[in-house]
């Protein structure tokens, strides 16, 4: 679950900030979402795709008030994200797992 442990990971690599890479998705795959998200009120465990994320992995909801506040704060990064989409997918799982 995206909490404060993993906030705090992913806040703790925040030197090595990033562009978004634009297609990856991974933070909107990986992570489980407490909090709800249109379409998903319930929020979404981990590993399930966010209704909101489209079939080329960009998010429905971009710049919208409607955005989670969990998403507003989740900044790509370097540590985290790594050279490759497959590489944050693992990061970011292995931060989901580490923060049961």
């Amino acid at each position: 679950m995206i909490n404060l442990a993993m906030d705090s990971a992913i806040n703790s690599t925040m030197n090595n900030a990033m562009a978004c890479r634009l297609g990856c998705g991974a933070c909107c795959i990986a992570p489980s979402i407490t909090s709800p998200i249109p379409g998903m009120p319930q929020g979404k465990p981990a590993g399930e795709r966010c209704v909101q994320l489209t079939s080329e992995n960009l998010c429905k909801l971009f710049g919208k008030p409607e955005r989670p506040a969990v998403c507003l704060a989740f900044k790509a990064d370097a540590e985290v994200c790594g050279d490759s989409d497959n590489i944050a997918l693992l990061n970011i799982t292995e931060l989901e797992r580490l923060t049961q």
